[in-house]
């Protein structure tokens, strides 16, 4: 499944540059894809509207009509079951980079495909002046 449309994710490009260096650049094919197609931008230059690394979103699965709270990190800092997601998972790299409004799509490991929606970020690391995390 295409996990992304070139222009359709903006990157930092402090989350480029660690994510290029992430699992000494193994990295899953969606992932590299959108590192490969993102638009990347200064970190004082992101919209408040972007899932960048380390931000709090809200998501609505689109076939459950759940709404779940996330944080989207790095793999060493992931705890599913407090909401902390990595990066590598599927879920984490289809959020990566998206607008709030933006549909996030990945396949579970069995083969099931999800999709949610961005409906907010509850908290972005650039929007609050930090800019090095």
């Amino acid at each position: 499944m295409p996990a992304i449309i070139r222009g359709e994710r903006v990157l930092t490009s402090l989350d480029f540059a660690r994510l290029s260096k992430l699992d000494s650049g193994h990295l899953p094919d969606d992932l590299a894809d959108s590192l490969e197609s993102a638009d990347v931008i200064p970190p004082p230059a992101v919209p408040a509207d972007v899932v960048t690394m380390y931000s709090q979103v809200e998501i609505l699965d689109l076939s459950s009509g759940l709404k779940q709270r996330l944080t989207l990190c790095y793999p060493e800092h992931a705890e599913p079951r407090q909401g902390f997601i990595s990066v590598l998972s599927p879920v984490g790299a289809s959020l990566l980079g998206l607008r709030v409004g933006s549909t996030a799509q990945w396949q579970l490991p069995h083969g099931e495909e999800r999709s949610a929606t961005v409906e907010a970020i509850l908290f972005q690391p650039e929007a609050s002046g930090d800019y090095t995390t």
